[in-house]
C-alpha cells in the first residue's frame, strides 16, 4: 500500500471510529504535531486522543496527494452543536505502511478570523 493510501484509510478508519485499525496504520513511536496549538502526540497517544475526543464529529478528506514516502491531506470536520467547518492540512512521512511522523495545521470557527483590515484585498471584495 502506498503513502497516499495508508492516509487516506487512516481517515476513513478514523471517520468509523476503528481505533483499532487506525493503531495499525500509525507507528506506536511516531510524532504527530500540532504547531498552531504547540501540542506533539506519539503515535499511541495521537490514536487515544482521537479516541477519546468527544463524538459528534465527522471527517470529509478532500484531497490526499503525495509521492514516495511524503503526503499531503486536506480535510474538513464538522462537530455538532458548532456553527462551520474545521479545515486540517496535514504533511504525513510514510514508512512501510505506517505513518512514522505528521504536523497537521487545524484552522476552523473561532480560531482564525480574518482581520477587517484584509477585506479589501481578498478576492470578490474588489481586490486586486
Amino acid at each position: 500500500m502506498d503513502a497516499t493510501e495508508v492516509v487516506s484509510r487512516l481517515e476513513a478508519r478514523m471517520e468509523a471510529r476503528d481505533w483499532e485499525g487506525v493503531a495499525a496504520l500509525v507507528a506506536p513511536d511516531a510524532v504527530i504535531e500540532w504547531p498552531r496549538t504547540g501540542e506533539r502526540f506519539s503515535g499511541a497517544s495521537f490514536v487515544a486522543m482521537n479516541r477519546d475526543y468527544p463524538e459528534g464529529w465527522s471527517i470529509r478528506v478532500r484531497e490526499v496527494v503525495g509521492s514516495g514516502e511524503r503526503v499531503a491531506s486536506d480535510v474538513e470536520v464538522t462537530q455538532e452543536g458548532v456553527d462551520g467547518v474545521f479545515v486540517a492540512t496535514g504533511f504525513w512521512t510514510v514508512r512501510d505502511g505506517r505513518v512514522v511522523a505528521a504536523r497537521e495545521y487545524w484552522s476552523g470557527p473561532d480560531l482564525d478570523d480574518a482581520p477587517a483590515w484584509r477585506t479589501p484585498y481578498q478576492l470578490g471584495d474588489g481586490g486586486p
